[in-house]
């Protein structure tokens, strides 16, 4: 199998974080030109993270690079931690020249990014648009995710997507949160209902925006800790079902990934009516370590 020749920098950042070691790791190539897609997939599959994420020169005008994002099996359309923690990398690297706004060339489309720039720059997404998809049943999601129905809030759980395909099911109160887990025959189930291959994202509402877990089976992983593409889909089922307030300018966190041991603060501000204007998320970086990969040539 042919490998591209030569040696790349990477950075390792853990992402939704201030806290070494917490939040959602993600390693980083910043200069990936010359690495050739199905090398990418394997050298995700070697770091073996949620994502791994390669920076190559852009192919629209309107962009400033273009970020490729792999699981350890597939390339993913977007994803949000892999945004935030390369944009924090492109602002360290001098990619983009600690610009407070500039737009990354992903596979879901041009992806708006700003910056509250200090020393602890605060990176943030605008969310790809919203897609609405089919409702559950209430028992069905709760054997979903090894739940009594008792424990879920009387909601209806629905399929939303902002490029990842998500279940979203509310429950009672954090402890419901930590006793869930994926039924991975349920899951197939439902995936066969609906012909996609969907996350699954268990969260109680609290009084500052959500305690969170999401769970998959696709991308390699079983649970993610920080999972920023679908936290403004969650905000928009949130307002939807009035589990938080729909006021324009509203922020909020969805904290997750703290039963992992990988606690994850990401940030939601919703601009206009119920996000009539965009959903934004966004989140700290805090850089780990720096390398350099090898590869072999043919």
């Amino acid at each position: 199998m042919h490998v591209t020749g030569g040696s790349y920098r990477y950075r390792l950042v853990d992402v939704f974080t201030e806290t070494p070691l917490e939040g959602n790791p993600l390693v980083v190539f910043p200069q990936a030109n010359g690495i050739d897609g199905s090398t990418m997939q394997r050298i995700a599959r070697e770091f073996n993270l949620s994502e791994t994420a390669f920076v190559v020169p852009a192919t629209r005008a309107d962009c400033a690079v273009q970020v490729r994002i792999f699981t350890p099996v597939e390339e993913m359309t977007f994803a949000g931690h892999p945004t935030v923690g390369t944009s924090f990398v492109l602002l360290e690297e001098g990619i983009v020249q600690r610009r407070s706004q500039f737009t990354l060339q992903e596979k879901v489309g041009p992806v708006g990014i700003r910056v509250e720039v200090g020393e602890r720059p605060l990176v943030w997404f605008t969310t790809p648009e919203i897609a609405s998809g089919r409702p559950y049943e209430r028992t069905v999601c709760a054997r979903l995710i090894g739940l009594d129905p008792d424990d879920l809030l009387d909601v209806t759980p629905q399929m939303l997507s902002a490029g990842n395909p998500t279940v979203y099911v509310a429950v009672k109160d954090r402890a419901a949160v930590d006793r869930a887990w994926l039924d991975l025959n349920e899951l197939a189930s439902i995936n066969a209902e609906s012909d996609v291959d969907a996350c699954v994202f268990v969260f109680t509402p609290t009084s500052d925006g959500a305690y969170s877990r999401m769970f998959t089976k696709h991308h390699g992983i079983v649970e993610d800790p920080a999972t920023g593409s679908s936290t403004g889909p969650l905000a928009t089922y949130m307002m939807r079902h009035n589990l938080i307030a729909g006021t324009a300018g509203q922020h909020f966190v969805s904290e997750q990934g703290v039963k992992m041991g990988r606690r994850s603060i990401l940030r939601v501000h919703v601009r206009g009516a119920r996000g009539s204007e965009g959903i934004d998320v966004g989140g700290h970086v805090t850089p780990i370590a720096e390398g350099v990969f090898h590869l072999s040539k043919p």
